[in-house]
């Protein structure tokens, strides 16, 4: 059987990316996300165009019953992950702290923090048994940069940055890879869940900006799973050539 790898979040953007990556090295997959069709859609996809296997689990990932459940639902030889990719995650609202609404907190805390504690939970046993794997942690530069309006998100993807980092000490002596991607500025589903559907106003985020694109970011996990067994990167951020950072962008 070929490596297996598990990414979460694989019905859109990065994760839908990331899931053509790395079958196009030969991986056999495991998709993850909340739209079964999506998920069969792209999962036909890959078995026809890269020959690989795989298998689809549409749950929530904030759902912790579910998430064990499904995975325990899995064929035992599809359960010992070689990769796994955490990119679920989402932004909602973008209000001062005074403005913000519980909903959209409970939504973000509970999938950019609980949602990767309860698939880390489980793969990171399996890793820590096999002596072997790696682990990309989808973050952003909101993980190292706080800005206006972006409060409770940015605590959410400091909290990926910390746990990456954490992660990446536990699981040292069992030979298990840990690596944290911190983009900026990508061109995904994310603005418009951000702001609840309003693609107008996702969009105006990119004015005048060429953005990145969750191919650009698959980009990078194939760089990183590809570099030779002894090289880990810890933790790499990535913009546009017109984003410096969280405050700086050139607009023309």
């Amino acid at each position: 059987m070929n490596k297996i790898a598990l990414i979460t979040g694989a019905t859109s953007g990065i994760g839908k990316a990331t899931a053509k990556v790395v079958a196009s090295l030969g991986y056999d997959i495991i998709i993850t996300g909340r739209r079964n069709n999506l998920l069969e859609n792209l999962s036909q996809e890959l078995e026809s165009q890269y020959k690989i296997n795989t298998k689809t689990l549409c749950f929530d990932i904030t759902d912790r019953e579910a998430t064990f459940k499904n995975f325990d639902s899995l064929p035992e030889d599809w359960k010992n992950i070689d990769l796994l990719v955490n990119n679920a995650g989402l932004a909602a609202g973008l209000e001062h702290i005074q403005d913000g609404g519980f909903d959209d907190w409970d939504r973000m805390i509970d999938t950019n923090i609980k949602g990767v504690l309860n698939i880390s939970k489980i793969v990171t046993k399996i890793m820590e048994k096999n002596m072997s794997g790696h682990i990309i942690n989808i973050g952003s530069i909101a993980g190292t940069q706080v800005y206006e309006n972006g409060g409770v998100y940015c605590a959410s993807k400091h909290a990926m940055h910390a746990l990456s980092q954490s992660m990446r000490i536990d699981l040292l002596k069992y030979g298990v890879k840990v690596s944290e991607i911190r983009p900026g500025m990508v061109n995904t589903e994310f603005g418009e869940v951000r702001f609840h559907g309003d693609k107008t106003r996702a969009e105006g985020v990119y004015n005048n900006v060429t953005p990145l694109t969750g191919e650009d970011i698959a980009e990078v996990i194939r760089w990183i799973i590809t570099l030779p067994a002894h090289v880990n990167i810890n933790d790499i951020e990535v913009t546009p050539k017109a984003q410096a950072n969280a405050f700086y962008t050139f607009r023309g």
